[in-house]
């Protein structure tokens, strides 16, 4: 039994599944009012048809949110949507684009394969992985983003994991290569001594030396964008779980500390918590994210005392969450699950909104209050 059963009482269980109601309201209300959309994020509460995207990411969290309704329900009619959602993406296994691959088919095409062990499935989460390692570069070992090709992004740390899963299916030692170089560069490189981290990095290409820490959707290089350190803590997380390699956990536990710490009693961060005099106080998608990703480090690490103080932080901002003010439980006119979500509020894109990965890793997190058995990395 891990930290999470130990501590979940029958009051959250009774909270989450509460909320999963929500959650299939307004899941229905999408695929049924909005055919064949993959949404990114409202606009005033409304799900955004053309509206900019800066890049290709978020075409998984649909179909991974009517997977995770279709296992804990087991209705036949979630589960065809599940299905169909998730056959929209396939092609773009070869995307090389985007550094999201991860995203897009780790909660579709790798569930659909977990259910059934259906061999394509497999292999097109496989072929995902392939074509996300063909963004290393050599000489400085690191995954570019799809900004530029001297950059990379710690949202990366949550999608180097399908390169992982790939390199163990292929018994593949230079993808494992891959990643380790990129995983330990990202630590040296992004993860500070105080267990926060930077959005972006920067490397010249000519010398493969790192040249600095910046952001995109931070405040500034120096401070600690919330969604990133989200990103950093359940993504090194899940790397420790497939590799058992102790400096994983080690960064994982540090960016939690840090998580924890500057979120406190509050439990929903801002966008970033250096940033002075914010013009919003929550960035409820971070929130989710951490929340499933200390679920995850409560599972996976072997001090009981210390995994249940992750545990306990999880349940607590899940709870949080499942509040009207975030839970949009009693505004019917809103479409998405989660309120107070940001994507880009420098790009002033789904700012004070419902954002499709927070609406996803919230409902992943309820799950594993109702006790998923995919807690840790389902390898």
């Amino acid at each position: 039994m891990n930290a999470i059963q130990q501590l979940v009482t029958d009051e959250t269980k009774a909270i989450a599944a509460d909320a999963l109601k929500v959650a299939e309201q307004k899941l229905n209300s999408l695929i049924t009012n909005h055919p064949d959309l993959l949404p990114l994020y409202t606009k005033n509460g409304k799900w955004s048809h053309g509206d900019p995207a800066w890049t290709n990411w978020c075409e998984g969290f649909l179909g991974g949110q009517l997977w995770i309704l279709a296992e804990r329900t087991g209705e036949t009619s979630w589960r065809e949507a599940a299905e169909s959602y998730t056959r929209k993406l396939r092609g773009r296994e070869f995307d090389t684009e985007v550094h999201d691959l991860g995203f897009t088919f780790w909660p579709t095409w790798r569930r659909w394969y977990r259910l059934n062990g259906q061999v394509e499935a497999k292999d097109i989460v496989v072929q995902a992985g392939r074509t996300m390692g063909l963004r290393f570069n050599e000489r400085a070992g690191f995954l570019r983003s799809f900004l530029a090709e001297d950059s990379t992004f710690i949202d990366i740390m949550m999608n180097v994991g399908i390169i992982q899963y790939a390199a163990e299916q292929d018994n593949d030692d230079n993808l494992r290569r891959v990643v380790e170089r990129h995983c330990m560069n990202t630590r040296k490189y992004m993860v500070r001594g105080d267990g926060s981290t930077s959005h972006e990095g920067i490397f010249d290409l000519e010398t493969g030396e790192f040249l600095r820490q910046t952001t995109q959707q931070g405040w500034r290089a120096d401070s600690s964008w919330a969604r990133g350190q989200a990103w950093a803590l359940y993504g090194f997380g899940t790397m420790y779980a497939f590799t058992k390699n102790p400096a994983y956990l080690e960064t994982t536990k540090l960016c939690a500390d840090f998580y924890i710490r500057s979120t406190g009693d509050r439990l929903v961060p801002p966008n970033d918590w250096d940033e002075p005099s914010p013009d919003l106080p929550f960035e409820s998608s971070a929130a989710a994210i951490a929340a499933s990703g200390l679920m995850q480090l409560a599972a996976i690490m072997d001090d009981a005392g210390q995994a249940e103080q992750y545990a306990a932080y999880a349940l607590d901002t899940v709870k949080r969450l499942c509040q009207p003010d975030f839970l949009a439980s009693e505004n019917a006119h809103w479409e998405g699950l989660l309120q107070q979500g940001s994507y880009h509020e420098t790009k002033s894109l789904g700012v004070n909104e419902s954002v499709m990965w927070g609406d996803y890793f919230f409902m992943e997190s309820l799950d594993k209050c109702l006790g998923a058995s995919w807690v840790t990395t389902d390898i």
